[in-house]
């Protein structure tokens, strides 16, 4: 599978939002990564639908839509009409993660189903056939710059296992605690959809761009 990039605008600074989704799309990012938080699912608010029709047309990257909220299904509409391209939604956060996941699909857009650090990774293991890819938080989500949580890759081992023995194509996100330093440990767990936010957005964009490229061509 291919190795993806995926750039986390909770980390950007808002007063230059625009030019630094610009700065990432042209260093090379292959998603941009959208985590929306609605204070109950995870105790930190974000922002929603106005943002992302705002950024939509400063970049053609694939927008990857990360729900942190209660019942999802009530917004995949929304978030589809606005630009996203992929949308990942919690497990934990819905009754019927099956009937989410064929709204999403109604629209022609890819369904991820994330899990939080506490929950067994066998939980999505019903869904594997039908979605494109898993969301293993490796980090409690709601918070950025959180050091990763060193068992969640026993989590992504597991699944990468088992997704290899049914032959399915379905991608492995890491989401939480993801730099420079310690992608490679990521990958070789067998991730190959990496999001980061601090690791991307502190320092100099384009740089950290390149050389997580770098680490993810190896």
């Amino acid at each position: 599978m291919m190795n993806i990039l995926s750039s986390s605008i909770l980390s950007a600074d808002f007063t230059r939002l625009g030019s630094q989704i610009e700065e990432v799309d042209k260093a090379g990012t292959h998603y941009i990564h959208i985590d929306v938080m609605d204070g109950m699912f995870v105790p930190s608010i974000s922002y929603g639908m106005p943002i992302v029709k705002s950024i939509r047309g400063i970049t053609d990257k694939l927008f990857d839509v990360h729900l942190m909220i209660i019942d999802p299904i009530r917004y995949i509409k929304d978030f589809v009409d606005v630009g996203a391209d992929s949308i990942t939604f919690h497990q934990e956060a819905t009754d019927n993660p099956a009937a989410v996941i064929d709204e999403i699909h109604k629209y022609g857009k890819k369904a991820g189903i994330a899990i939080k650090p506490g929950t067994p990774i066998e939980a999505v293991f019903p869904y594997l056939e039908k979605v494109e890819m898993v969301l293993v938080m490796t980090v409690e989500p709601g918070f950025g710059g959180q050091k990763l949580i060193p068992e969640t890759l026993d989590k992504v081992r597991m699944l990468r296992k088992l997704i290899d023995e049914r032959k399915l194509d379905v991608d492995i996100q890491v989401d939480g605690g993801v730099y420079i330093d310690n992608v490679e440990e990521i990958l070789e767990a067998g991730a190959n959809v990496i999001v980061s936010g601090s690791g991307i957005f502190k320092g100099d964009i384009s740089e950290n761009i390149i050389k997580f490229r770098n680490k993810l061509s190896e």
